[in-house]
């Protein structure tokens, strides 16, 4: 008896061995798999820059400036998309033309300033065909308020907080 049960512990040990080794194999082969297709050839986007600060602005200046960019991955570079964080942020851009690797492109960024006093800070949002599927770029300027619109905006609020206390 004693016989048989230690066989049957034996014979358990060396399936379970076997199994072990057969499931480390497949779980190495799939680790394998994923890492080659986590890897695919995919275009990139390098920038000359990825933020642009204009400085002091007045309040009604529309200012521009433009993002250069090199394809430095290893397939074409296509941009589906560029959008600003609002309105008032306008990105030009080559639209789904193919950017050949060591290619290079611009994005044109407009800020239009009106009504938009003080500090302001923009994003652009690219959507490609690069390995993170989305490039930010960034805009800020100090928009010097408009005194006439500032005097406005304050006869407004004051107005606000008048009916608000009543």
């Amino acid at each position: 008896m004693i016989k048989i049960i230690n066989s049957f512990i034996v014979a358990l040990i060396i399936i379970s061995y076997g199994c072990n080794q057969s499931a480390s194999k497949k779980v190495n082969q799939e680790k394998a798999a994923a890492a080659s297709e986590s890897s695919p050839i995919t275009a990139a986007m390098t920038f000359d820059k990825v933020s642009h600060d204009f400085g002091t602005i007045e309040e009604g200046d529309t200012v521009q400036t433009t993002f250069t960019f090199t394809n430095t991955g290893k397939a074409d570079l296509l941009i589906v998309d560029a959008r600003g964080s609002c309105g008032c942020t306008v990105p030009k851009y080559p639209k789904n033309t193919p950017i050949k690797p060591g290619e290079s492109g611009e994005i044109l960024v407009s800020f239009d300033s009106s009504n938009k006093p003080n500090m302001q800070q923009k994003t652009v949002t690219i959507s490609a065909n690069t390995q993170s599927g989305r490039e930010t770029l960034r805009i800020k300027a100090m928009v010097t308020a408009d005194p006439i619109k500032q005097k406005q905006r304050d006869e407004i609020a004051k107005a606000r907080q008048q009916q608000n206390s009543n």
